[in-house]
Order: structure tokens, then C-alpha cells, then sequence
């Protein structure tokens, strides 16, 4: 694929392509590398010079003191070996010969130079040399048996007679002995790592020949007591190291730390991760509290039960029945955090594997997905940020390839992301030169910090001014494109070259495809190559459901399979950028350990964000969620996902199941060597090839896939990888086929394969199916957040990302895929199980929740109240429910580092959702479920300051506003008047009045950070809220005391006449 290609825009069904080419004047190509030489070495003069990769050599990875290749050889084999600025010990670099303390140093892979040793030393150590020698003894006829080494720094010397362990054979000629020289071996001998003989002529006549079999083996150096020592400490590290293996496949394969240590070698096969449990000084107690509150509100309930109001039943009796919910929806929540665990990466480790100096990185190749619909509610310059943290993000470039999904096929989109491609050319490189963070040009010039801390460049002040000014250009040029489409021209919009745009049309447009960045014409001003970024707009006709988010996220893996397929997928919102450029380096941790990584479906960061005052008081940062609840799932089978910042296994989209255990993968890799031996025809002619996996037709997986023969072959790869030998022109052919709006038609797709339909929250129920599969999920938390991203800080809009939320849940609970009755038989955990019912039922508690908080009022109002008179054991039970709530609360921040208020924010919030936006969603989720009517709630917006969090205060009209804003009004009225009947009556009225104004203060104080965000600043609150509320608790108030259907009603005392004439 080339970027110059122009837009691919096209439909299937109609059997419709147009390659639509770009315009560019002026474009250059890619530009020669710079110039990387020309420091001065300070011991002799010279250039410092260029290492074999055209890097500038450093001799001291401490201080980079410029010091030239020879004398920096010349210090390590006849100086004091450190560097003469920071004295620092000279490390062993690639090339260089091995000198006298270089022992310990094994991260260096270089069997060229291992052994190129300087003529004063060779002779010094050719006795050592071929004692300790590990030696091939081979067959005459294979030369690839043999090592190939090149030794062009070593001087012909005459010949030798081979030694044996340090001794002469007399008595065995030369060219029969079965020893064979390092040099030896053929130019195609790639053997294994050895330690050479002293020959230094490879024109030597020397073949191998066959042992002598009259000769003891010790004369070969067998049987010597460093061989045996050898052997038997190399047994025990692989029977160690077996051993270990058999104890981790029984424990879901899962390395925890906790196990044997592993046997001595190098750290580059070590895993690279480990789970760290929750010390227990800080679980164990926490786990005792659990336990002796669930005794306590066993006990709390009988006397609740046993103990009713007779003169407010049925006070007593909704109370009753709502605390019973209450703990109830506290055991769902409370058990699945039973198992919380913290984890660790090793970056270090996961280079030494799979990035070896001088070889091509090893590292899986990551799709990146970006999804964004409206620009002008989502702008173009945060989309914008977030691919430029994408292109400039710390892994390899030919492994990365971001596609965006433009879901509105809106030009404005298109020329946005054209602009950000020019600007990547300037900013990535920038950005790997000095190494920044955040690599989103918004958010690092929005930082106020000492950008000269730690840059030790002098030119970086310079070139960060130089870039800022480029961005704020950049930026103008971005607002001037969203400012031009805010007027639409009545033919539509106008390509460069007079084409009409295809997406004109929302509804009814082709799907298009854009290679901005890649192969050709992706290169930086450095002429480096830049990650490929792909523009996606996927068919779009009336008559066809396109399931809105979910739809488009199923059109990018295909697409991405057809042209990429890499294993590894990320999805990112448009306003989430990468926040730590070492983010695809963390979840590789995890993806590609060979402890763990086979049954990882997905890695799933926590959502951080900014833009959020400090006090957030509508609990925007979610941390109790995100640092408790996540945590706890960890331990079980992994956390939920949450829609965004997840990398995902390309495998779990399809539908399979997790492997099982260890033996059964093999068997289960060996059933598809054969289908994979069928791509050959695939690739050759992509149409008509039939292909097998695990014993399914090609029928069967038509229908489960859908009808490309290229999608299918990519499902075939468990690794990755496009089709080699096919043509750029069949393969965006072949694109433009699977984004068609029909093509997931009498498909599994949305139903078994991919994202899951049917919930406006398709992450819930995409990672649920997975877990029913028997794949676990991984959370992880790097210490610098890998993404952030924008939050609604005013109270309207918060509400409304709640009430989807809880929608989207009411739907799934609604559905067929509800966790209280799918997925049995499985691999869904228990534990795992609760939490994911937990995640759909939690809506309903709106109800029992707004019964609850309107209870304090009516007591107050009425002077009754749900409980009788306490006695002391009474007193005692309930005195025991508050401190274990209070202490399993603590004790949860204590383990989790969340601060306390953090943890009451998230308090206050959950009542303020819970009576307004979940309460919403209960109701618009049964009438579109059962009813098939879908209402929806407007919002209207109202202006706000300019200031910073100016639009904390900017108030929206919904009506959400109206139940908790009538909650307050009616609790306040009830306050007053239960004063007020308390001064009228008495001392002796005081007494029960507290336990009253307690229950209403509780409602009251949950309700603050709503009554602030109402009256905003300067009592700007809009009329129609104070009006309604009002009008509804005064009409509530006034039927309650006329009514007043909970108290027994009596007759009066009876009269007698007293028998006096009052007249």
C-alpha cells in the first residue's frame, strides 16, 4: 500500500470502485539520514566516527564522553578500563574483543567478536580456550552441522596438533581427529554458540572425521571432571526449570511470584511480569471485616424482621425491603474484590528478548484503532492529538499502523487527519530525538514544568520553540477547516481536484479507504520511516442497521486483517491519547510472555483523565472503580472492559475458546498446520480457495465470517501477518468489500465474532463473551498513566455518560446474553460471574434508592419513624452494621491507596446517579426493550465563563435534574417541620427527633455536590427546575398530610355525658 494511492472509496454490492488521487504540490521525498559523525574525540583528536549500524559510537553509556574506537580498545585492553569523565568501568560494546573482567557481562549477543582476542592475550589463554571449549562433533557429509565464525583479526599462525583437554593425542593424526576448529564448518554453518579452538587459518585442510572408537572418550575431552561437572549442573537446571513448568500449567498458567526461584540464566528469559499480591498485614483484616459484617447484617436483618412498626407498617416495610436490596447488591460488589493484586513489568527484560542489537526487532505487531463520528462534537484537533501520540508512540515503526474510523464520513475529518499526516512529519521525530512525554503536542505544551530539566541537548530550547510554533500553526490551520464546515454548500462538498465527496451523503454513502502514512511517502524530515495511518469510512445505505459504535469498531478488524493483521489490537476514543509512550511496550509484558500470555485476551488500562478541577465533585476520576473493583477482578479472571485503552488478542475476537492447558494447545497447533499450508492458494489467486481449521468447511466459515476468502485465510494466522504475495490493488479491493454495509449479513459478526450487538455498552458485553470462553483479562497500572483523556465536568453532562452506562446495562440484563443465566458451562469463574451481574443489575437499585431517600422526609412529616424503639442489644446490632461499614471502608482505601475523598465523592455520586440518571434508565430500558420505544433525553446548553473549569458551572436543562432536585427540597421542608413540631411539644419530642434528622441529613449531605452544581455560580439556576421541584414537593407534602395513608386511624375517645346543665 502506497500513501500516495489516494482515497479508495467504493461499494461492493454495486460492484463500484474509484481510486480518487491526491493533489499535492511541491511534496518531497524522503529526505537522506543527517549526518550523525563529527564529534571529537578528546584522548587523540580524531572523529569519534560511526558505529556499523551508522550510529554515533559511545563508548560510556554513562556519560557519553566522546572517545574514539581506538582508544577506547586501547583503554580496555592496556588502560585503567574506565572512563577517564565519570570512571565508570568500560562495558564490552558489539565488535569489540573480550578483555579481562568482561565475565559478568552477558547482555551482549556477539558471537562474531566474542572470542576476537588480541594477539598478547591469545597465546596467554589458548590452554584455558580449549579446555573449556564446547565442541561439535558431526557428520562428514553435513557442513550445516558446523558454526561459522569469522575471525579476520587474527593473524595466520603455523600449524597446531589439537589439543584435549590440554593434552597432545599423539598418537591420532590430525585430519582424523574428530575436533573440529571454530572456523570450520562451511559458509553456511550457522551452528550454535561455541567457544573456538586456538586455529586462526581457515584455509586449513582440516575435515571433520568420525571418533576412533579403540580411544577412551576422555582423550576428546568426554568424561573429564569439568565435563561432568558441566553436564550435571546443566541436568539440574533443566529438570528445575521442567518442574516448574509442570507446576504452572495447573495454575492456569499464571507465574505469581510466589513459586520456587527460577534456575540461573540470562535475564532475558525470565518472565516479564509478576503478579504482587496485597501484603497481608493489609488483606487479611480486611477480609475478617467482610465476614463479620456479613454475620452482623444476618443478625441486623433478623431483628429487622422479627421487630416490626405496628403504627407504620408500611414504613417499616418498604425500609425493610429496600435495606435487603441494599446488602444484597453490597455481596455483589463486596466478594468479587475478595483476590485484589497489583502487577509489575519488566521493559528491560521484554527488549534483551525480543529487540537483540543488530537484529530486527521481534517485537508483535499492534493495530490501533481510533473511533470518532461527529467533528463538531468531537473537534478535529483532539482527534488530531490522539494519532500524533499514536505515530509518535516508543515502539518499533514498521509494527505499528494506526486506523481511523470516521463513522460520519465527514470531510473535515479527512483534510484533518491530512494535515495531522504533514505535521506527524515534523513532530515524530522531535518528539524520539528529545524523548518527551506526552507525545500529544496539546497536552506537552499545555504542561507548566521546566521543560530544560533532565535534556542535556543544547539545541532542545531551540527546537522546542521552533516545534510550538509549528503547532500553533498547525492549530490554525485545523480551526480554519472546522470554521469552513460549519457552512455546507448546497452541491456538497468539493474535493482539491473538483471531485464531489463521497460522504456527502451520511446515510447513503460508499465505504473509503485512505492510506495517508506508510511503505512510500511515510517518511519524517529525518527520512525516517513513520507508522502507516489508514482512514476508514465503512458503506453506509438506508434499510441496513450499522450498529452505531460497535459496527464500526467490527468494520476495523476487518479491515485491518485484510491489509495488516497484526495480532495485537488497540482501541483508543478520539479524545483518549497515549499518555506514556512505553504503553504498547507494557501490555506486550503480559501479551507476550510465554507464562501467561496465551490465554490473555485483552490488557486493560485504567481510565485517567484532565481537564478535572481538584475537588471533582462528581467523581469524574472513578478511582474507587478503577483502583479497587479492577484490582479485585485481577485476581479472579481479570477485569471488565471498559471500552477504551484495551489491548486486545485478535484471536479472542473470533469466537474461540481459550486453550486449556498445555498439551492440548499442541494438539490443537498441530490441527492447523494443514489449513495453513492452504494460504498458499489464497495468496496466489485470493477468490475461490477453500480453506479448513480445526475440521470446518469452508461453508462454515463463510457463514461465520462472512464471504472474503482474505479475511478468512487472516483468521488462519494465531500470529499475524498480511498475504505476501498479494497485490496492493486486490487487497484495498478486498478492503472496500468487508467494510460494506452488507457484509455481515446471516454472519456471526455482532453475535459470536467481534464487538457483541445489542447494548449501547458493547465493551461490557464484549468482554463478558470473552470470559465466557475461558480467556482471562490482565489489568495494568504503569506508574506514569498510559492514556488520559477528557471528562464531562458539569453536572448535566455527567449525568448523561451515566444514564448510557446504566442503559446499556438495563439492555444486557434485559437480553439473552444476562450474566444470571448465560455463559454456564464455560469458563466464566464464579467470582467473575458476580461481578459481571453486579455491572448489570446495579441500575435497578435506582428504585429501591429513591424510595429509601424520601423515607427520611415522610418521617419527619408524619412523626413515625421504621424502626421501634431500640433496646441495648438493639442499639448494639446496629451500632455493629455502622462500624463495619465504616471499617470495611477504610480498610479498602488502606490496601488500594485510594484517599478518603476520593472515596466519598464516589459515595455522594452514587446517590446522585442513582436517584436521577439510573432511575432514567430503568424506565427508557424497559420501554425499549418491552415496549420498542426509544425516548431519548435532550440536552440544551447553556453559556459558561471563560475561565478555567468555566464549565464546571455551565448548567444544561434535563430531566434528569428534576427527582434529586425534588428529593432536596422535600427532605429540607421535612427538616424544618420536624423542628419546628419539636419546639412546639417539648423537651420530651427532642429525643426521637434526632434519630429522624440524622436519616434526612444522610439524604441531605449525599445530595450536596448536586445542590451546588445546581445553583452554580451567582444563583444562575434555571427557573423551570426551581418551578417543577418546587410544585412536586409541595404537591407530595400537602397530599401527605392530607392523606396520610401510613398512620392507624382512630376513632377518638369516647364521650359521656358528665350529667351538668352547661346552659
Amino acid at each position: 500500500m502506497e500513501a500516495s494511492a489516494g482515497l479508495v472509496a467504493g461499494s461492493h454490492n454495486r460492484n463500484e470502485l474509484v481510486v480518487i488521487r491526491r493533489d499535492r504540490d511541491g511534496e518531497s521525498g524522503p529526505r537522506p539520514l543527517q549526518q550523525l559523525s563529527g564529534q571529537i574525540c578528546q584522548i587523540c583528536g580524531d572523529d569519534v566516527g560511526l558505529t556499523r549500524d551508522g550510529e554515533l559510537f559511545v563508548a560510556c553509556n554513562e556519560c557519553a564522553f566522546p572517545i574514539c574506537r581506538t582508544c577506547y580498545e586501547y583503554e580496555r585492553r592496556e588502560g585503567n578500563q574506565v572512563c577517564p569523565q565519570c570512571k565508570t568501568r568500560f562495558k564490552r560494546l558489539k565488535g569489540c574483543a573480550r578483555v579481562a573482567g568482561d565475565e559478568d557481562e552477558d547482555d551482549i549477543d556477539d558471537l562474531e567478536n566474542e572470542f576476537n582476542l588480541d594477539a598478547r592475550t591469545r597465546q596467554d589463554m589458548q590452554h584455558g580456550l580449549a579446555a573449556d571449549a564446547m565442541l561439535y562433533y558431526g557428520r562428514a557429509n553435513s557442513e550445516s552441522d558446523f558454526p561459522h565464525f569469522l575471525h579476520s583479526s587474527m593473524s595466520p599462525q603455523p600449524q597446531v596438533p589439537l589439543l584435549t583437554n590440554g593434552q597432545m593425542v599423539d598418537d591420532i593424526p590430525p585430519e582424523q581427529h574428530a575436533l573440529v576448529p571454530s572456523f570450520m564448518g562451511g559458509a553456511g554453518g550457522g551452528g550454535k554458540r561455541i567457544h573456538p579452538l586456538p586455529f586462526t587459518d581457515p584455509a586449513l585442510p582440516v575435515q571433520p572425521r568420525s571418533m576412533d572408537p579403540s580411544k577412551d572418550l576422555a582423550a576428546y575431552g568426554y568424561g573429564s571432571v569439568a565435563w561432568k561437572e558441566r553436564m550435571e549442573s546443566w541436568k539440574q537446571k533443566q529438570d528445575k526449570l521442567q518442574m516448574m513448568n509442570n507446576d504452572n500449567s495447573g495454575k492456569d498458567w499464571d507465574y505469581d511470584g510466589d513459586g520456587p526461584d527460577l534456575p540461573l540464566m540470562d535475564e532475558a528469559r525470565q518472565p516479564l511480569s509478576r503478579k504482587l499480591p496485597i501484603p497481608s498485614s493489609q488483606i487479611n483484616p480486611y477480609r475478617m471485616i467482610i465476614i463479620i459484617r456479613l454475620v452482623v447484617v444476618g443478625f441486623f436483618f433478623h431483628y429487622r424482621v422479627m421487630h416490626p412498626v405496628n403504627d407504620a407498617y408500611a414504613l417499616w416495610l418498604i425500609s425493610v425491603i429496600c435495606e435487603i436490596w441494599f446488602a444484597l447488591s453490597w455481596i455483589l460488589d463486596q466478594f468479587p474484590k475478595w483476590l485484589p493484586i497489583d502487577r509489575e513489568t519488566y521493559l528491560d527484560r521484554l527488549s534483551l528478548r525480543y529487540e537483540k542489537e543488530g537484529q530486527p526487532s521481534q517485537l508483535s505487531h499492534i493495530d490501533i484503532f481510533v473511533s470518532t463520528v461527529d467533528p463538531l462534537k468531537e473537534p478535529p484537533l483532539v482527534t488530531a492529538n490522539t494519532v500524533l501520540s499514536i505515530l509518535a508512540v516508543d515502539y518499533p515503526v514498521d509494527k505499528i499502523s494506526c486506523y481511523v474510523s470516521d463513522d460520519g464520513a465527514a470531510m473535515l475529518t479527512f483534510e484533518a487527519l491530512s494535515e495531522t499526516s504533514e505535521f506527524a512529519k515534523k513532530w515524530v521525530p522531535f518528539c524520539k530525538k528529545f524523548n518527551i512525554e506526552p507525545r500529544a503536542p496539546e497536552f506537552y505544551f499545555a504542561q507548566k514544568i521546566d521543560y530544560l530539566k533532565d535534556k542535556v541537548m543544547a539545541s532542545f530550547v531551540k527546537e522546542r520553540r521552533a516545534m510550538k510554533r509549528e503547532y500553533e500553526e498547525f492549530k490554525v490551520r485545523i480551526n480554519a477547516l472546522v470554521a469552513k464546515a460549519t457552512k455546507v454548500p448546497e452541491e456538497g462538498w468539493t474535493m482539491q481536484d473538483g471531485t464531489l465527496w463521497p460522504g456527502n451523503n451520511v446515510r447513503d454513502h460508499p465505504g473509503m479507504i485512505q492510506v495517508f502514512l506508510g511503505q512510500s511517502g511515510g517518511h519524517d524530515t529525518d527520512g525516517n520511516e513513520l507508522p502507516r495511518l489508514v482512514y476508514v469510512s465503512r458503506e453506509k445505505r438506508p434499510g441496513f442497521n450499522h450498529h452505531k459504535k460497535a459496527g464500526a469498531m467490527n468494520a476495523l478488524v476487518r479491515v485491518s486483517a485484510v491489509l495488516t493483521n497484526a495480532p495485537y489490537m488497540l482501541n483508543l476514543d478520539c479524545d483518549h491519547y497515549i499518555n506514556n509512550s512505553k504503553a504498547l511496550r507494557e501490555s506486550m509484558c503480559f501479551m507476550m510472555d510465554p507464562l501467561i500470555g496465551k490465554r490473555v485476551c485483552y490488557v486493560q488500562f485504567p481510565q485517567r483523565f484532565d481537564g478535572i478541577d481538584k475537588h471533582d465533585r462528581y467523581a469524574n476520576r472513578n478511582t474507587v472503580f478503577f483502583d479497587i473493583n479492577m484490582k479485585g477482578l485481577d485476581g479472579i479472571q481479570g477485569p471488565i472492559y471498559v471500552g477504551t485503552g484495551c489491548v486486545f488478542r485478535r484471536q479472542s475476537f473470533y469466537g474461540y475458546d481459550a486453550p486449556k492447558a498445555k498439551k492440548q494447545m499442541k494438539k490443537r497447533n498441530s490441527s492447523k498446520a494443514e489449513p495453513v499450508c492452504a494460504l498458499e492458494g489464497i495468496e496466489e489467486g485470493i477468490e475461490g480457495v477453500e480453506v479448513e481449521k480445526f475440521g470446518m468447511p469452508n461453508l462454515k466459515l463463510e457463514k461465520k465470517f462472512g464471504q472474503s476468502p482474505v479475511f478468512i485465510a487472516s483468521t488462519l494466522l494465531e500470529d499475524g501477518g498480511a498475504l505476501k504475495s498479494a497485490s496492493p490493488a486486490s487487497l484495498l479491493k478486498e478492503a472496500i468489500h468487508v467494510i460494506s454495509c452488507g457484509y455481515e449479513d446471516k454472519t456471526e459478526w455482532g453475535k459470536e465474532v467481534g464487538w457483541i450487538y445489542g447494548s449501547v455498552t458493547e465493551d461490557i458485553l464484549t468482554g463478558f463473551k470473552m470470559h465466557c470462553h475461558g480467556w482471562r483479562s490482565i489489568y495494568c497500572i504503569p506508574a506514569r498513566p498510559a492514556f488520559k483523556g477528557s471528562a464531562p465536568i458539569n453536572l448535566s453532562d455527567r449525568l448523561h455518560q451515566v444514564l448510557r452506562w446504566a442503559l446499556g446495562s438495563v439492555e444486557i440484563f434485559l437480553s439473552r446474553h444476562c450474566p444470571l443465566w448465560y455463559g454456564y458451562g464455560g469458563g466464566l469463574k464464579w467470582l467473575e460471574r458476580l461481578s459481571y451481574i453486579n455491572a448489570t443489575v446495579y441500575p435497578l437499585t435506582s428504585i429501591p434508592l429513591l424510595a429509601y431517600c424520601t423515607l427520611p422526609a415522610v418521617c419527619l412529616l408524619t412523626g413515625k419513624f421504621i424502626t421501634p424503639e431500640l433496646s441495648n442489644a438493639a442499639s448494639l446490632w446496629f451500632l455493629s452494621l455502622f462500624i463495619c461499614i465504616f471499617a470495611t471502608s477504610i480498610l479498602e482505601m488502606r490496601w488500594s491507596g485510594v484517599g478518603i475523598d476520593e472515596w466519598w465523592r464516589n459515595e455522594q455520586f452514587w446517590v446522585i446517579g442513582g436517584v436521577s440518571a439510573h432511575l432514567f434508565a430503568v424506565v427508557q430500558g424497559l420501554l425499549k426493550v418491552l415496549g420498542g420505544v426509544d425516548t431519548n433525553f435532550t440536552v440544551t446548553s447553556k453559556a459558561g465563563d471563560d475561565e478555567e473549569f468555566s464549565e464546571l458551572y455551565a448548567f444544561k436543562w434535563t430531566t434528569l435534574l428534576i427527582p434529586p432536585t425534588t428529593l432536596l427540597i422535600i427532605n429540607i421542608i421535612g427538616v424544618v417541620a420536624g423542628v419546628s413540631n419539636a419546639i412546639n411539644n417539648g423537651y420530651d419530642s427532642w429525643g426521637p427527633l434526632f434519630g429522624k434528622l440524622f436519616f434526612a441529613f444522610w439524604v441531605i449531605v449525599h445530595l450536596y455536590p448536586f445542590l451546588k452544581g445546581l445553583l452554580g455560580r451567582q444563583n444562575r439556576t434555571p427557573t423551570i427546575i426551581i418551578v417543577w421541584s418546587i410544585l412536586l414537593a409541595s404537591i407530595f407534602s400537602l397530599l401527605w398530610v392530607r392523606i396520610d395513608p401510613f398512620l392507624a386511624k382512630s376513632k377518638g375517645p369516647v364521650l359521656e355525658e358528665c350529667g351538668l346543665d352547661c346552659n
